[in-house]
Formats: structure tokens, C-alpha cells, sequence
């Protein structure tokens, strides 16, 4: 580790007095950090759908028109600017799902008024006389016999109506043209009894009344006789040919998934208000007030880890701009295991020639040597193989020190020592050299030591560490364990948040718990779910 002196370090957050804008990826981030949720009640949604479609029948609609005509003295009389006033088609339409008309739809069909009622919609075309029947039904068959039954009963019932009311009043006015014929009977025998008399003018004069009133009685029941009662036609029926499905059955299971997810953004949402997780820079910024030391990303691919292996050199250099040996750097996180980022960084630290310690007391050490190892294996370039030298080309100088008169080099023999027994008896038996236990650029190693680069990297405890230079401790768990507290109290520490897996509400819990305990952190890594 570097003996610079610790600069300070700037603050890389937004003042406090500035709105951070709430971009559409902001919006978008929370249903696609729960998309579980959100497809799970957008699946949910599609099978109440399916549900519906497959266990409630399908319906097939036919339709007919009636057109609807004013009662009138001459059917040949033309009618006037107001014509569609002529008719009240609020009445008519209440006419035609009346108790009457259902009636004689359940006796036509044979069934329940209220289920025939249900099936049956009649509409009225904006400032027309128009009756449109709609009648659903299982099958085609019945709902054009429906509609078609539907038309014609209501025409049946309207002009019964009007010829009740017609019938009515010729009633009335056969019995006013009975009394008045009567009147004048009894006239006409007073004017011939006293014909030539006072009496008998005054008679003549009421007898000539009498027939006028008879002749305008008779005139009104000839015009009410001739009035034509029709109520209107059937101008298209219903044909199984025009007969459609109620709805596009496919269209209820495109609601039912679209319902669905828009109803897990929903509860996305909601569930994101109870549980905020740290999902950006911005929230590990303002929910810890931290500066940032650097972002592990998860690689594209996973055969391709060289963009997470270089954001933890990247992390690992701000660590070492901020510290000096001898260092005790605690790797703490809240509810996380931070194995993985702290072999990375021991890896990191000691491929530049450092002496790095890792320590830990909750049973990780073989995981973090795996960790190690595997790291190790892709550092971009590796200076713990041994250079090997290059030929010197035929005619150069030998180096200082060498003599003209050295004695030639003597070939090695084609059989090595012990490769055959010897006859004599008194010969010495070659044993095989023993190897040291030295790394390949020469340094002595020990069996807790892992080589990397120039450096080397040792595993422990924390009290086997304690005369080590550069030690960074494994901590476990805050929340659960406090030791990687009361370690960085010795030392400094390096907040571990881990993306959409963190807390906001443990992540504050631990900065306070840090501050109140005398420990400055350096600062925070964010991480992502996976790798690291």
C-alpha cells in the first residue's frame, strides 16, 4: 500500500437544496426490478381470462331492423318536417322489452322471461324510427329465431294496442250515432204532429241539428274506421348468415393480460413503497450520504468478466488513494456477503506488489482462497512467471566475467542418474533434489500464501493479522453480527451495497451505527446482483 497522505475526499453528491429530475427510467426502473411480480399477476390475469373463455359459452348475436311508422288517417298522405317527432321512440323502445313481447318470447321459445329479457337489446338509432332487435343465444339458430320472434311479437303488440284503441272508439262513437238516431226519430214524430205550428218550426229547426251532428258522427267513425293501425315493418330479419359472435373471444384473453400487468405495475409499486431497495448510484448516494469509491458491474456474458475485473482495480485504486499502511480496511455490508468483492480487491491490491491479509472470522477463508485463485487466473498480465531470456544472437560479446578459456559445456548423457543400475558395488546412488518451498520469481512461500502478480495475498483470522501491514477483513453481516464494526473502529471501512438486494432503511441503520461508534468511512461500493 501506497504512504501517500489521504487528500481529502470531494463531495461527488447533489447539493442539498437540488431537485434530482425524475427521468421515465426512474418510472420504469421499480416494474422492472419486480418483473417477477408483474408477471406473475399478468400470468394470473391471462388465466382467469382463458378461465372465462373456455368455461363460459360462447354467444352469437343476430339483429333485425324494424322500422317504426306513425298511425295515420291516409297511408298516402305525405308526412311532414317532423316525422321522426311523429312517434315517440323512447316509448316505442320501452315497448319493445316490455312484459308483453318477453312473454311471448318465452312461450315461442320455451324460456325463462328474466334469461330472455337478459338476451334481448333493442337500440334506437339517434333521430330515427328505427327499431334494431339484438338477441344472443348459445348457437345461431336460436338467436336468429330470437330476434325474428323478438320483431314480430313487438309489432303484434303494438298493433293490437292500436286496434284496441280503434275498436274503442268506434265503440264510442256508434253509441253517441245510436243516441243521436234515436233523438231524431223522436223529433221527426213531433214535427209531423204539429206540422204548420209554432211548435212544429221549432221542431223542423232542431230536427235539422240532429241531422247535422248525425251526419259529422258518422263522418269522424268513418275517418277513425279508415285509419290504418299497421305500427311498421320488418324491413331486414335476422339470417344466420349475419349472425356474429358476442365479442372477440381472443380480444378477453389480450385484456386479461394486459389487466394483469398493469395490475402488478400496481402492486409493483406498492410493494416497492414498503421495501425501497438501493437500485442506483443517486440511491446509494442519498440513502447513506457516502461518497462513491466505485461500481462493480455484472458482465454482459458470463465467459466475459474482464469489465467486473476492471471496476474492482478501479475500486481497488481509490481504496489505496485513501489510506496508508499500516491499514485495517473493513468490507461491511448490511444484510450481504461481500466474500467475492474482498478476494477481488486482495487480488487487486496485490498484483502491485503488496503484501495483502485477509482476514476473517466467520468461516469463509476456504471460499475466499477459491475466490483468490480463480481471480488470479485473469489478471490481465501476470509478473509472477519468470521472463525467460532471449537468445543472444551468433558473434555477440559474452557478459563480464565470462573467459575465453571456459571450458566447453559438457553435453548431458543420455542416461540419467539412476536410470540403470551399476555393477560396482561400492557406487553412490543419486537421490532426486528436493524443491524448496519458493515461488516461481524466487520468494519464499508458506502454505496459507496465495502468489499474485509481484504480491501475495495470506489468509487468517483477525488476531493472525495483527503484524500484517495491509489487512481487509471479511465482516460479516451488520445486521446480524457486529464485528466489522468494532474492527473498523481500528481502522477505516468500505460500505458494500449490493443492487435491488440492499435496503435503504438497513443501509442508513448501518451508516448511523458506523458514525455512532467513531468510524469515518471512505466511502461505498455498489455492486450488482450476481458476481459480485
Amino acid at each position: 500500500m501506497t504512504d501517500t497522505t489521504p487528500a481529502s475526499w470531494p463531495t461527488d453528491g447533489p447539493s442539498a437544496g437540488t431537485a434530482r429530475t425524475v427521468t421515465l427510467t426512474d418510472l420504469l426502473r421499480v416494474p422492472m426490478h419486480r418483473l417477477r411480480l408483474v408477471v406473475a399477476v399478468a400470468l394470473v390475469g391471462l388465466l382467469a381470462a382463458l378461465g372465462y373463455v373456455l368455461l363460459v359459452p360462447a354467444a352469437v348475436t343476430a339483429s333485425a331492423v324494424v322500422a317504426v311508422r306513425p298511425v295515420v288517417t291516409d297511408a298516402f298522405t305525405p308526412s311532414g318536417a317532423g316525422a321522426d317527432r311523429a312517434v315517440n321512440m323512447n316509448v316505442e323502445s320501452g315497448l319493445a322489452t316490455g312484459t308483453q313481447v318477453v312473454q311471448r318470447l318465452a312461450d315461442a321459445a320455451g324460456g325463462d322471461p328474466r334469461e330472455i329479457r337478459n338476451a334481448l337489446e333493442v337500440e334506437v338509432p339517434t333521430g330515427g324510427q328505427i327499431l334494431r332487435f339484438s338477441y344472443q343465444a348459445p348457437d345461431a339458430q336460436r338467436a336468429v329465431q330470437g330476434a325474428n320472434l323478438a320483431a314480430q311479437a313487438y309489432l303484434d303488440v303494438r298493433r293490437t294496442m292500436y286496434e284496441q284503441q280503434r275498436a274503442e272508439m268506434l265503440r264510442s262513437y256508434d253509441a253517441s250515432i245510436t243516441k243521436v238516431a234515436a233523438q231524431q226519430v223522436a223529433v221527426q214524430k213531433r214535427v209531423s204532429s204539429a206540422k204548420g205550428t209554432a211548435a212544429g218550426d221549432a221542431a223542423l229547426a232542431e230536427l235539422s241539428g240532429i241531422n247535422n251532428q248525425l251526419t259529422q258522427l258518422n263522418a269522424a267513425r268513418t275517418e277513425i274506421a279508415a285509419v290504418d293501425v299497421n305500427p311498421g315493418w320488418v324491413t331486414q330479419t335476422a339470417e344466420r348468415a349475419l349472425a356474429t359472435s358476442a365479442g372477440h373471444r381472443p380480444l378477453y384473453l389480450v385484456a386479461g393480460l394486459l389487466g394483469g400487468a398493469l395490475l402488478g405495475v400496481v402492486l409493483a409499486y406498492a410493494w416497492e413503497s414498503t421495501d425501497r431497495r438501493v437500485r442506483s448510484v443517486n440511491d446509494g448516494r442519498d440513502a447513506s450520504g457516502l461518497p462513491l469509491l466505485g461500481t462493480v458491474r455484472r458482465p454482459a456474458f458470463r465467459g466475459s468478466p474482464r469489465a467486473v475485473d476492471a471496476d474492482i482495480r478501479y475500486v481497488a485504486m481509490a481504496v489505496a488513494e485513501r489510506v496508508r499502511q499500516p491499514a485495517r480496511v473493513a468490507l461491511v455490508t448490511a444484510r450481504e456477503d461481500a466474500t467475492a468483492l474482498t478476494a477481488g480487491l486482495a487480488v487487486a491490491l496485490a498484483a502491485d506488489g503488496r503484501e495483502v491479509f485477509v482476514a476473517d472470522d466467520s468461516g469463509r477463508v476456504e471460499r475466499l482462497r477459491a475466490a483468490v485463485l480463480a481471480d488470479r487466473g485473469r489478471l490481465p498480465v501476470d509478473p509472477s512467471r519468470p521472463l525467460v531470456p532471449k537468445p543472444r544472437p551468433a558473434g555477440a560479446p559474452s557478459p563480464a566475467g565470462a573467459t575465453a578459456e571456459s571450458p566447453a559445456p559438457r553435453r548431458p548423457s543420455p542416461h540419467p542418474p539412476g536410470a540403470r543400475p551399476s555393477t560396482d558395488p561400492d557406487a553412490t546412488l543419486t537421490l532426486p533434489r528436493v524443491t524448496s518451498g519458493h515461488a516461481e520469481n524466487g520468494r519464499p512461500t508458506s502454505a496459507d500464501e496465495v502468489t499474485v502478480g509481484v504480491g501475495s495475498v495470506r489468509f487468517g483470522t483477525w488476531r493472525q493479522g495483527a503484524d500484517h501491514g495491509l489487512v481487509l477483513f471479511n465482516a460479516p453481516p451488520a445486521e446480524s453480527d457486529e464485528r466489522g464494526v468494532a474492527v473498523a473502529r481500528q481502522g477505516s471501512a468500505v460500505v458494500v451495497i449490493e443492487r435491488d438486494r440492499t435496503r435503504q432503511s438497513d443501509l442508513r441503520r448501518l451508516v448511523e451505527r458506523l458514525r455512532a461508534a467513531g468510524v469515518t468511512p471512505l466511502g461505498f461500493v455498489l455492486t450488482r446482483n450476481g458476481r459480485v
